[in-house]
C-alpha cells in the first residue's frame, strides 16, 4: 500500500483548501530553531517503543482471550487498519508539518479547540506521574529475583499468613492465597485494608521510585538528542527477551494448551458489540492516540520525513508485539495449568497481577529461573521505560514552546529544565508508594487511562477531521510527501475514525462501573476525588473555546467563526475564487 493516489484534483480543492506554500529556506529556517532525531531510526524506535508498552504484555493477551480467543483477530485487525493506523499517520502529519507541540499545534488548526491541546500535555503528565511507579515495582522484583531462590516461591516467609497461604495457584479455593501474591500484598506494597488507611512509605520503593526517575532524566535531559540513542536498546532488547521465552516456553508441559486456549475461535464472539468496542479502545490506547506524545516526537522530525512508512512500521510493529506477548504469556500460563492441574482460565487474568503475581509465579517453577526472572523483569523495565520517556517529553516540549525563553532565562540550561519536570513528577508519585498507595494508583488509572482519555480523543478527531477538515490535512501530508493521501485514509479521516471514536466514547459510558480494586469498593468520596482527576484535563477543552471566542471581536457568530478558522499557514485571500481563474463548476461550489 503506498501514500500515493491519483494526484488529480479540482481547482476547487486548491482554491478552497490551499496552504501557503513552504519554500526551502522557510523549512531550514524552522529545523534550524528545533533539534531533529539525528536519523530516521530513531524516531521509528522511539514512537514503536512509546507504542509497545506494559499493555501490551498484561492487556492485550487476557483480552485476546476472554474476547473469542483466535477471532477476535477481525475486529482487532480491522480496528488496526480503519482507526489506529489513520489516526497515528493524523499526529504524524500535524507534529511535522506545524513543527510543534500538542497544545501549539493543535491552537493553530483549531482554536475553538485550542483546550484539546493542552488537556493532551495534563492528562500525559498525570499518566507519568504514577507510570513510573509501575518501574519501581519492576526494579523491587528485578533486584529480588537474584537469589538462590525466589522470594515469592514458598509460604515460609515472614510476610505469608501461613492460614491461607498455598505454595501453588489455589484454584476455586477462595479463601487461600498464593504465595506470589501475598508477595505481591504484604512484602511489596504491604498492602493496607484500604485508601482511608495511608500506612506511611514504603521507604524501599520510594528509593526505587527515585532511581527510576534518575534513569528517566538520564535519558532525556538532551532532549531528542539522549532519548534518540537510549532506544536503540531499550525498543530492541525486549524482542530477543521475548523471542527467547517464547523458544523456552513451547518446550514445557502444557504449553499447547495454554497456546490453544489462547488463540481457539470462538466465532459466536463477533456478534457481541462489546468485542468490537474493545477491539477499538486497544487499538486507540495501546498506539497512545490523544496522549500527545506521537504528535510531540513527530515536531522533531525534518519536514520532509516519510511518516505514511512510519506510521506502517509502528503500528504492525505494536500490533505483531501484542500477539507475540500473548503466546509468551498463555504458553506459560499452560504450564502452570499443567504443574497445578487446574483449568488454563483459573490462572489467566490481566492487568499488573499478570505480570506481578501470575508469571513471578510461572518463573519459579521453571528451570533455570535464576536467568530468566531477572531477564523477565528487565525486559518489563525497558518496555515501561520507552514509555515514560514520551509522556514526559511532552511536558517538556509543552514548556519550551510556550515559555522557551523566560523559561531559560531563569533555568539557564534546557537541561534543568527537564530535571524539574521529573522532580515535580517524582513528588507527585509519592502517594502510590504509601501503604495504601495501590488504591491511589488504581483510582488514579481508572480515572485518567479510561474516563479522561476518550473524551479528549473524540475532540482530538472532531477539531482536526471535521473543524480543521479532511482536504486540509491531505495537503498538509502533500507538501511534505509530494503525494496525496489515498482515498482509504480521506474516508477514514472523513467518516469512519470519528464514528468509531464516538462508539467507544458512548460505550465506555454506557458501560462505566465505579472502580474498585479486587473485591475492595472505593469509599463515595473517593470516587469523587476520581471525577476530579477526569476534569484536570477534560475542562481545559470548555474554558479554551470560552476563552477563544471572548477574546475574539464582533457579534457572537463572527467571534465563532473566527475561532472555527485555522492559523496554520493558511493564504485565504490569493486562494478566494473571485482571485483564481477557476471554471464554472468551481464557482457554483462556493457559491
Amino acid at each position: 500500500m503506498e501514500v500515493a493516489a491519483d494526484n488529480s484534483k479540482t481547482p476547487c480543492d486548491e482554491a478552497e483548501y490551499a496552504l501557503k506554500p513552504l519554500d526551502d529556506q522557510t523549512i531550514a529556517d524552522a529545523e534550524a530553531h528545533r533539534p531533529t532525531w539525528s536519523g530516521r531510526l530513531e524516531f521509528i524506535l522511539a514512537t514503536v517503543g512509546y507504542a509497545v508498552g506494559l499493555g501490551n504484555v498484561w492487556r492485550f493477551p487476557y483480552l485476546c482471550y476472554s474476547s473469542g480467543g483466535g477471532a477476535f483477530m477481525v475486529p482487532y485487525l480491522t480496528m488496526v487498519f480503519l482507526c489506529g493506523i489513520p489516526l497515528l499517520f493524523m499526529e504524524f502529519a500535524i507534529g511535522q508539518y506545524t513543527r510543534l507541540g500538542p497544545v501549539h499545534a493543535l491552537a493553530k488548526i483549531c482554536p475553538l479547540l485550542k483546550g484539546v491541546g493542552l488537556a493532551t500535555v495534563v492528562i500525559s503528565f498525570v499518566f507519568s506521574t504514577y507510570y513510573n511507579v509501575l518501574m519501581s515495582w519492576t526494579l523491587y522484583y528485578f533486584f529480588n529475583s537474584f537469589g538462590a531462590t525466589l522470594p515469592w516461591k514458598s509460604c515460609n516467609n515472614t510476610w505469608n499468613v501461613i492460614e491461607n497461604c498455598s505454595s501453588g495457584f489455589p484454584g476455586n479455593a477462595t479463601h487461600l492465597q498464593s504465595a506470589s501474591q501475598q508477595f505481591f500484598d504484604h512484602k511489596l506494597l504491604e498492602k493496607t485494608s484500604g485508601i482511608e488507611e495511608g500506612g506511611g512509605l514504603r521507604w524501599e520503593l520510594f528509593g526505587y521510585l527515585l532511581f527510576a526517575w534518575v534513569v528517566v532524566y538520564f535519558c532525556i535531559f538532551k532532549g531528542v538528542k539522549s532519548t534518540g540513542k537510549v532506544v536503540y536498546f531499550t525498543a530492541v532488547f525486549p524482542y530477543f527477551i521475548l523471542f527467547a521465552l517464547l523458544i523456552n516456553n513451547v518446550q514445557l508441559p502444557g504449553a499447547k494448551n495454554g497456546i490453544l486456549f489462547f488463540v481457539t475461535p470462538v466465532w459466536s464472539k463477533l456478534f457481541e458489540v462489546k468485542v468490537w468496542v474493545n477491539a477499538a479502545a486497544q487499538v486507540f490506547n495501546s498506539l497512545g492516540i490523544a496522549f500527545g506524545s506521537m504528535i510531540s516526537m513527530a515536531s522533531y522530525n525534518k519536514f520532509n520525513n516519510n511518516i505514511f512508512r512510519d506510521a506502517l512500521i509502528v503500528s504492525f510493529t505494536n500490533s505483531f508485539t501484542s500477539i507475540l506477548a500473548g503466546f509468551v504469556i498463555f504458553s506459560a500460563i499452560g504450564y502452570m495449568a499443567h504443574i497445578h492441574n487446574l483449568p488454563v482460565d483459573n490462572i489467566a487474568t490481566d492487568g499488573p497481577g499478570l505480570v506481578f503475581v501470575v508469571y513471578p509465579d510461572v518463573l519459579s517453577t521453571m528451570p533455570v529461573f535464576q536467568l530468566w526472572a531477572p531477564l523477565f523483569f528487565f525486559m518489563l523495565l525497558c518496555l515501561g521505560l520507552d514509555s515514560q520517556f514520551a509522556t514526559v517529553e511532552v511536558a517538556v516540549t509543552f514548556i519550551k514552546d510556550e515559555f522557551g525563553t523566560k523559561v531559560l532565562r531563569f533555568l539557564k540550561r534546557e537541561e534543568l529544565l527537564a530535571l524539574a519536570v521529573c522532580i515535580t513528577c517524582f513528588f507527585l508519585g509519592i502517594p502510590h508508594i504509601t501503604k495504601g498507595g495501590i488504591y491511589v494508583f488504581q483510582l488514579m488509572d481508572h480515572y485518567t487511562a479510561v474516563v479522561s482519555l476518550m473524551f479528549l480523543a473524540f475532540f482530538e478527531v472532531v477539531a482536526v477531521c471535521w473543524i480543521f477538515s479532511v482536504p486540509r490535512i491531505s495537503l498538509m501530508v502533500k507538501r511534505m510527501l509530494g503525494k496525496t493521501p489515498k482515498i482509504y485514509f480521506r474516508v477514514c479521516w472523513q467518516l469512519l475514525c470519528p464514528m468509531l471514536v464516538l462508539c467507544i466514547l458512548v460505550s465506555s459510558i454506557v458501560q462505566y462501573t465505579p472502580v474498585h480494586y479486587g473485591k475492595y469498593p472505593y469509599p463515595e468520596w473517593a470516587e469523587w476525588v476520581g471525577w476530579g482527576i477526569s476534569l484536570v484535563s477534560i475542562v481545559w477543552i470548555p474554558l479554551g473555546a470560552i476563552q477563544e471566542i471572548y477574546s475574539n471581536k464582533g457579534s457572537f457568530l463572527q467571534r465563532l467563526k473566527t475561532a472555527l478558522t485555522p492559523t496554520i499557514d493558511l493564504d485565504a485571500e490569493d486562494h478566494l475564487p473571485e482571485k483564481q481563474n477557476l471554471d464554472p463548476a468551481c464557482k457554483t461550489f462556493f457559491t
